[in-house]
């Protein structure tokens, strides 16, 4: 593997978006409404390009039809989806601007500061696409009791604003995350145990930023001072994979990403992703997805 600090100098990545309140600077947390967003002049970025934020999202639509992509996937939405959108995850608007509804933006430093441990876990667990699906349909109670939530955050942070509001939203962003954790929890694949949870975070972080500079589950092991078998059992408690079927997926989705939102070459890349040979680059791409680079990038474009 490769260098990834020598890699990215050859790459464009999508442009990456702090957290930025407008209407309260001090604060780590806003609600935006889509159709404010769409009318928004934004010099730095397009928000109906690929971007990745530095927050944490959860966006709810209360009307009109169309999709917003998340890495790849275009999650088609309408009045109750809900999408929760993580910290350094790459997403666009839909172009057509069809949709109404609400962005609730935060900070991880808001998340950790007001929540207990266990609590911040089970949230971070919640944004993570990688343990449950993004996108969520409301229906019924659910959608009445999410709705109702945010109708509330709205109320203090528009219209009273005075020196409870903070408090209150804090209070009330803690039972809205709560529901949807119940919610996203009704899904067979999410485990209930925080068992194993913490440590599989970290290893999830430390492959998202070395992949390229090593692919050997040994590596990781040893930066998270565990043995191999001790990672095997948390990534197959956790996800029921083994750590090296982990790494592949990242790896892969991060090749993805290159193949859809870049113009760069196939063995650009390859390079990028941390191949040495082009043709080994293909065999691994082929034996995970049975396309070619090219054919994915056609079809997925």
């Amino acid at each position: 593997m490769i260098k990834f600090g020598l890699l990215r100098k050859l790459m464009q990545e999508p442009k990456h978006i702090p957290f930025a309140n407008q209407q309260n600077p001090n604060a780590e947390l806003d609600l935006v409404e889509l159709k404010e967003l769409y009318k928004r002049s934004i010099p730095d970025h397009n928000p109906f390009s690929f971007h990745i934020v530095e927050f944490y999202i959860v966006m709810i639509i209360t009307g009109g039809n169309g999709s917003h992509t998340i890495d790849f996937t275009k999650h088609k939405c309408k009045k109750g989806s809900l999408l929760t959108i993580r910290k350094d995850q790459i997403h666009k608007f839909d172009s057509k601007q069809n949709l109404k509804g609400y962005l609730l933006l935060f900070t991880e430093n808001f998340l950790i500061s007001y929540l207990e441990k266990l609590e911040a876990l089970k949230s971070l667990r919640l944004f993570n696409d990688v343990l449950a699906n993004p996108k969520v349909n409301l229906k019924n109670n659910d959608w009445l009791e999410i709705s109702g939530l945010i109708e509330r955050i709205k109320n203090e942070y528009f219209n009273l604003n005075d020196d409870y509001s903070q408090g209150i939203i804090r209070s009330e962003l803690q039972i809205l995350l709560s529901k949807l954790y119940r919610i996203k929890s009704r899904d067979v694949d999410i485990k209930q145990s925080p068992k194993y949870l913490e440590d599989f975070i970290r290893f999830q972080d430390l492959v998202e930023q070395h992949v390229h500079n090593t692919n050997k589950v040994k590596d990781y092991a040893a930066k998270l001072g565990l043995s191999t078998k001790t990672l095997n059992n948390i990534t197959g408690n956790i996800i029921n994979k083994s750590a090296k079927a982990f790494i592949d997926d990242i790896c892969m989705k991060q090749i993805k990403r290159q193949l859809i939102n870049t113009a760069h070459s196939i063995k650009e890349i390859a390079y990028y992703t941390g191949f040495e040979e082009t043709t080994n680059f293909y065999k691994y791409f082929k034996r995970h997805t049975e396309l070619t680079p090219e054919q994915f990038r056609e079809r997925y474009r």
